[in-house]
């Protein structure tokens, strides 16, 4: 039994890098121009409010048992929406740093190398954390944990504001919702 636990998880797992690996090739293969236009802003602060654990123990306290895996697999298919979004805007914005990269002005050069290590390190969590989502989907008791996704692309907020206002002062790059 727990053999075959572990060999759904690591299906689940393989099928998700798998996925990713197509929607990057995919992005890869579409035009660089306006690259910055394709970003979608992401209200941060609901995302926070959907990844609160306090939340979920608070309905879980206020609901019965049925009513609670339903309120928390409509969150969890929220959160998912959310990080795939933070997904898509970290490969752009690795993009956008990697054509930034071949500047002669060394400052910008560096906040393109910072950026383009951000919107790694954010995709590769986003990857986990729809794994991770997708699992809670199945077991909505379970406990789950997005604030590195967050936390990430908050980081990757402020080094695609820097890159921005080095290379273009009056156009910023916008990721969230205000």
């Amino acid at each position: 039994m727990n053999l075959a636990v572990i060999l759904v998880i690591a299906a689940v797992l393989a099928l998700g890098i798998i996925l990713s690996l197509a929607v990057t090739r995919s992005l890869q293969a579409r035009g660089s121009a306006n690259l910055a236009a394709t970003i979608r802003p992401i209200d941060v602060e609901a995302f926070r409010n959907l990844i609160n654990p306090a939340e979920d123990d608070y309905l879980r306290r206020r609901l019965p048992p049925a009513q609670f895996r339903l309120v928390r697999r409509a969150r969890l298919r929220a959160m998912a929406a959310y990080v795939q979004v933070a997904g898509r805007n970290a490969t752009v914005l690795a993009r956008v740093g990697e054509s930034a990269l071949a500047s002669g002005d060394p400052r910008v050069a560096e906040a393109a190398q910072q950026l383009v290590n951000h919107a790694l390190l954010l995709r590769r969590n986003s990857t986990v954390a729809l794994a991770r989502i997708y699992i809670a989907l199945a077991y909505p008791n379970s406990g789950f944990a997005a604030l590195r996704v967050v936390d990430r692309y908050e980081q990757l907020s402020s080094s695609a504001m820097l890159l921005g206002r080095l290379q273009n002062p009056a156009a910023a790059v916008r990721l969230f919702r205000s």
